[in-house]
């Protein structure tokens, strides 16, 4: 047996800074140990001042979801205040998280994920001509087609939030800013844009076509009607067939979601068994984290390897994501792909199948708001009390947990979805389900940054930067 150490990282095309340290013997990764290197404390910085503030500081945790920064933030006050927010404030909240993880979706698959298809790794494949003219990174069509509409599509932000990223506008009660009825109409209008550059180039077929797709049979005959170029999405599917791409990055069989948008609810599911969820279950082990305490940072400390904490529900790992979401919510085709544990395959269809979902789902959403009604009701804070913030980010679970002493902030707890995906062992020696998903990819001798590992690590999604606090 030939073993050796390779130390992959730091990676492109990520947010923030990321190093996975892998373990190799006879041609696959053993083990795998995931590095978040970079210290960010935003759960410090929030510790000590007036409630009010997280709703300035917690959307600059990350300038691609800083909504859902917002989001969580403002549903942890809005417990603590017993606000409710009027219908528009709650459609209006929704349009502006949809926007955020819509446009991530698109913005995954095609500079993200997609560009390692265009690696010269594969250019004996009888794909990889197409895959280097869609998909290449700086200079593919797809960029070219797909970025500019995913641009044009974010001036949602500016009606809805004032601005993206670090809008205000989401408050306890609502959001502060109206909808009349001739931005109504405006926001209508790039809806139908966005659908119309999705449904020419990504599916190349109606979004309401791609959201129906309820089996693994009804994927692999849709992706078969047609030429195996005939839209970025199908293209994928050929080219996912070809590598066993159904096969690779086996994540764990527990699946969380916090719930989402009234479509998709909360729950666990443990090897195909869906249950409610009880957030009471979840905490953060500290074993291999560079952590002295739950907010308090420790350098030196022996044996961890990451800053990243180990988030566990009720002492299990659990995958968070598009797929988790459609999971729990007993999706068939999720269900399907995931009958052994999440895999690049799955990961990545579920993202698309759930951003053709998101877009219908908007197009009701905005012709539901009645613009002489009400969008925010006041929600003054009390000088104590608890409280948290569930949110669905385009990654997965994210939470914020609040506590208020003498009218400010006494501790602020932070789990991001990349720290459940991308959490390092725990007390009992677990891996994380980046770190499961790792071991049997297979690596060519030599090979010191593997085409295979890049697949694993991009599936997921990583936000490295929303990781560590």
């Amino acid at each position: 047996m030939t073993a050796r150490r390779l130390i992959v990282g730091p990676f492109n095309r990520v947010e923030g800074d990321l190093e996975v340290t892998l373990d190799i013997a006879d041609g696959m990764v053993r083990e795998a140990r995931v590095t978040a290197p970079l210290y960010r404390g935003f759960e410090q910085i929030l510790g000590g001042r007036p409630p009010e503030d997280c709703l300035v500081i917690a959307p600059r945790i990350c300038g691609i979801c800083s909504v859902s920064q917002s989001t969580a933030a403002a549903r942890a006050l809005a417990v603590i205040a017993g606000a409710a927010p009027p219908p528009n404030g709650r459609l209006a909240a929704d349009l502006i998280l949809a926007a955020e993880n819509a446009a991530d979706h698109l913005t995954h698959f095609v500079l993200f994920f997609m560009p390692d298809f265009a690696h010269q790794t594969y250019a004996r494949r009888p794909w990889f001509a197409a895959a280097q003219r869609r998909f290449a990174a700086g200079h593919g069509e797809c960029a070219r087609a797909l970025v500019p509409a995913r641009a044009r599509f974010l001036h949602l932000m500016g009606l809805l939030a004032g601005k993206w990223p670090h809008s205000l506008a989401l408050q306890p009660g609502g959001v502060t800013k109206g909808v009349d009825s001739g931005e109504r109409i405006r926001l209508l209008s790039i809806l139908a844009e966005f659908r119309e550059a999705l449904e020419t180039h990504l599916f190349a077929d109606r979004l309401e076509r791609i959201a129906a797709l309820a089996s693994r049979a009804d994927l692999d005959a849709w992706a078969g009607a047609e030429a195996p170029d005939r839209g970025d999405f199908r293209l994928f599917l050929h080219i996912a067939r070809d590598l066993g791409l159904s096969g690779l990055g086996r994540g764990p069989a527990t699946f969380l979601s916090y719930g989402s948008f009234g479509l998709w609810p909360a729950g666990v599911t443990v090897d195909g068994r869906t249950a409610a969820l009880d957030p009471a279950g979840i905490g953060e082990d500290l074993t291999s984290a560079w952590m002295a305490g739950p907010t308090q940072p420790d350098a030196f400390k022996d044996g961890a390897y990451s800053w990243c904490k180990a988030p566990r529900l009720n002492g299990a790992v659990a995958e968070v994501g598009a797929l988790a979401r459609q999971v729990v919510a007993g999706d068939p085709l999720a269900t399907a792909l995931a009958a052994n544990g999440g895999s690049v395959l799955a990961r990545v269809v579920m993202r698309l199948v759930e951003l053709a979902r998101l877009v219908v789902a908007m197009e009701g959403w905005v012709r539901a708001i009645r613009p002489a009604e009400p969008f925010c009701e006041e929600s003054p804070l009390p000088l104590r009390g608890q409280g948290s913030g569930l949110v669905e980010a385009a990654r997965g679970a994210l939470g914020h947990w609040l506590t208020i002493e003498a009218g400010i902030i006494r501790d602020y707890r932070i789990i991001a979805p990349t720290t459940w995906n991308f959490s390092p062992r725990d007390a009992g020696g677990c891996p994380g389900p980046l770190e499961q998903a790792l071991a049997g990819t297979p690596v060519d001798p030599g090979d010191r940054n593997p085409v295979a590992v890049q697949h694993v690590v991009r599936s997921f999604d990583p936000c490295m930067v929303c990781t560590v606090h």
